[in-house]
C-alpha cells in the first residue's frame, strides 16, 4: 500500500469519526484508541497485564472551530489524571478476553453560581477521585492465520461514579458530565487491521464506535467513533532483545450530543483530529512500553449561543498516555 492511499484512508477516517463531548464531557476514548491499544497484547503465555497512565488538561474555551472569550463560560479549567489497569486472557489462537477499570483523579475550576459555596462569582475549584466505568471485551482474531486482521465486541459497565459530591451550601460540585462514569451502559464494537509498507516500515488501523442502550438519571451520553491510522518502525533489536519502535498516528473523534434533562446538549459534541508521536518499546520478552503525546491539528465543537451565557467548551492542546504491559 503506498503512502498516498493510506492518506486518504486517514482523512476518509477523521471525517467518518467527527463527535464527541469534549469540554465539560471528555471524550476520554480518545485514550482507547492508537497505538498500544485495541489489538491483543503479545504475550507467550496467553495473560498479559498492563497499566495506562493519561493526562488531560482542558483549559481552552472553544466555540465551533475558533478560540473564543474565557468569560463566555462559567467553566474555566478541568484537569485529569486517568489510571487504567487492565487484564487480557488469549483463549486461543482466535479469541481473546479483556477488563480494564479506570480511577479518575479530576479537578474542576468553575465560577460559582451560590449554590455550592458563598459568595456566587466566586471562582473555586472542586476535586473529585473515583471509579470509572468497566470495559469488557471479546475479540475475535482468527479472520488472518498471523492474527493482523480483528474484530471485538463489548459492553461498558456503569460501574463509575454518576452523581456529585455535594459543597458546603448543599449544591452539586460537578456537571453531570464531568463526573468519572455515565451511569449508562454502553455497547462497544471495534476492529484493527496491522499491516506492512516495506521492511521495517509497517502501517496499522483501528476503528471503534461506542454507544448507550440503557441510561439512567436522565442522563444519556452521545454516541462516540473514533479511529486511528499509524506507522511504526522497527529498528532491529539490540544484543538484549530490547527494540525500540517509533510511531506517528492520525486520531479521527466525533461523538453526537448528550440528551436528556440532565444533560447540556447546546454544548456537548464536536469533530476533531489529533496527530500523535510516540514510541514504544519492548523492553524484553514479557516487558513493554507504549507513550504518545496527542496534539489537536483540527477540531469543532457545539456550542450554545454567547447570549445564553454558558457557551463553548473547554479543550485541551494537548493529551499524554503511557501504558506499561506485562506478559507471564
Amino acid at each position: 500500500m503506498n503512502i498516498g492511499k493510506m492518506f486518504a484512508i486517514a482523512v476518509m477516517s477523521s471525517l467518518l469519526s467527527a463527535g464527541s463531548a469534549f469540554a465539560c464531557a471528555c471524550g476520554c476514548c480518545v485514550f482507547d484508541i492508537g497505538g498500544g491499544t485495541i489489538m491483543p497484547v503479545a504475550s507467550d503465555s496467553g495473560f498479559s497485564v498492563w497499566f495506562r497512565y493519561a493526562y488531560m488538561n482542558q483549559d481552552q474555551l472553544r466555540e465551533g472551530s475558533s478560540r473564543a472569550n474565557p468569560s463566555d463560560n462559567p467553566d474555566k479549567q478541568i484537569t485529569t489524571s486517568f489510571y487504567i489497569a487492565g487484564a487480557e486472557y488469549r483463549i486461543n489462537h482466535k479469541w481473546t478476553v479483556m477488563a480494564q477499570l479506570p480511577l479518575y483523579q479530576r479537578s474542576f475550576t468553575t465560577t460559582d453560581d451560590g449554590t455550592y459555596a458563598a459568595p456566587a462569582g466566586t471562582i473555586n475549584t472542586r476535586h473529585l477521585t473515583d471509579l470509572g466505568d468497566m470495559l469488557l471485551r471479546a475479540t475475535y482474531t482468527g479472520l488472518s492465520p498471523d492474527m493482523t486482521t480483528g474484530l471485538s465486541f463489548g459492553v461498558k459497565l456503569p460501574t463509575g461514579r454518576y452523581t456529585s459530591p455535594t459543597g458546603p451550601l448543599g449544591g452539586s460540585a460537578f456537571d453531570r458530565d464531568t463526573l468519572p462514569g455515565t451511569g449508562s451502559t454502553d455497547l462497544v464494537a471495534a476492529g484493527y487491521h496491522v499491516g506492512k509498507v516495506s521492511g521495517s516500515l509497517g502501517w496499522f488501523a483501528q476503528a471503534q464506535y461506542q454507544f448507550a442502550i440503557a441510561t439512567r438519571d436522565d442522563y444519556r451520553p452521545g454516541n462516540e467513533l473514533a479511529s486511528a491510522l499509524g506507522l511504526t518502525y522497527n529498528f532491529h533489536a539490540n544484543s538484549h532483545g530490547m527494540r525500540i519502535s517509533p510511531t506517528l498516528h492520525l486520531i479521527g473523534s466525533v461523538r453526537n450530543h448528550d440528551s436528556g434533562g440532565n444533560a447540556d446538549p447546546d454544548n456537548t459534541g464536536y469533530e476533531r483530529l489529533l496527530i500523535a508521536p510516540g514510541v514504544q518499546l519492548k523492553a524484553s520478552r514479557k516487558v513493554s512500553v507504549y507513550t504518545d503525546v496527542e496534539f489537536p491539528v483540527a477540531q469543532h465543537v457545539r456550542s450554545a449561543p454567547v447570549s445564553s451565557g454558558v457557551a463553548g467548551q473547554l479543550t485541551a492542546a494537548t493529551l499524554f498516555k503511557v501504558q506499561v504491559n506485562y506478559g507471564f
